[in-house]
């Protein structure tokens, strides 16, 4: 039976719609007989910490969301990383960008009247796309290093997202290995789905649009294309998306208001319709109810009282 997984970043606490995006992710393994698999994506060496790692498997152990096996991390995988970039290199499918980030913000505005096509707006113009072997060099000569950039060629991928229905997207010409000689994430991501098993990645529907990369990315490497199914997420009191300047967005947060992890469950199951506002549940009993074909597309808005002590 294919996995399911939760990918936290450890470069920050986990806040509220985090850990309601792992609770949905785990009923979704759970309700079709899979593992669940806590995969730490730690792939930007500089901002990940050990302890916002070490916060995160604790606060889905207080919430009573179990996972499969070792805890598994990114940073231990360059290897197969590093090949899938190569593969994509011989089959030459990238070619070396020399564009900085300002250069490409200019060009993007320049452009800004000009028709896109199918691709997204802010999409990568193609500069360096067909530089020849001379101005390569020139660059080079010059002191820049290049990042790795996938041929896409404006590919158009179709996917069924099990929430979102049928999506289709333009691909540009993604980053897939950094200046810094770092593999980019939207290579990274596929290759470790694949490799951990991962038959359905559940996650926020804020990277949906990121979803036609990786698709297109499993196809050249000739891999596996996981279901897919992004949830809602959460918002702040004033229809925000959740951020730290909402205040007590963190499961510390809210024991040190008087909540305890079951009350934050609750509040959880609540919002997703499987169980009564302050009913105590453990996630069993959400599993029990959960269908997920029944999950709705709106966000939840979370309820200013839920950052106040508890009166």
């Amino acid at each position: 039976m294919p996995d399911g997984r939760f990918a936290p970043s450890p470069t920050g606490p986990l806040h509220l719609g985090n850990l309601r995006t792992a609770l949905l992710a785990w009923l979704f393994a759970r309700h079709d007989g899979s593992r669940f698999l806590l995969r730490i994506e730690d792939l930007d060496a500089v901002a990940s910490r050990a302890e916002h790692e070490a916060s995160a498997i604790a606060d889905l152990a207080a919430l009573g969301l179990d996972h499969d096996g070792p805890v598994l991390r990114q940073s231990e995988r360059r290897p197969a990383h590093d090949a899938a970039v190569e593969r994509l290199v011989v089959d030459g499918l990238t070619y070396p960008c020399y564009c900085t980030r300002r250069e490409i913000l200019a060009e993007v505005e320049a452009a800004v009247s000009a028709p896109h096509g199918p691709l997204p707006a802010g999409a990568y113009p193609g500069t360096c796309r067909d530089l020849t072997a001379a101005e390569r060099a020139e660059r080079e000569a010059a002191g820049r290093r290049p990042s790795l950039r996938l041929r896409a060629a404006g590919e158009v991928v179709t996917f069924v997202d099990r929430v979102a229905g049928e999506c289709t997207g333009a691909v540009d010409d993604f980053v897939v290995r950094r200046a810094d000689g770092a593999p980019a994430y939207n290579l990274v991501v596929v290759v470790d789905d694949n490799d951990d098993g991962i038959g359905e990645v559940v996650r926020g529907d804020d990277l949906l649009d990121t979803t036609p990369r990786q698709v297109l990315v499993a196809r050249l490497l000739g891999l596996d294309v996981p279901a897919h199914a992004h949830v809602p997420l959460v918002l702040g009191p004033d229809g925000e998306r959740l951020a730290k300047r909402h205040g007590s967005v963190t499961l510390t947060d809210q024991v040190a208001l008087g909540r305890s992890p079951a009350d934050v469950l609750s509040w959880f199951g609540a919002s997703l319709d499987l169980c009564e506002p302050g009913e105590a549940v453990t996630p069993a009993d959400l599993l029990t109810r959960f269908d997920p074909d029944a999950l709705g597309r709106e966000p939840w808005v979370l309820p200013a009282e839920l950052l106040l002590p508890v009166p």
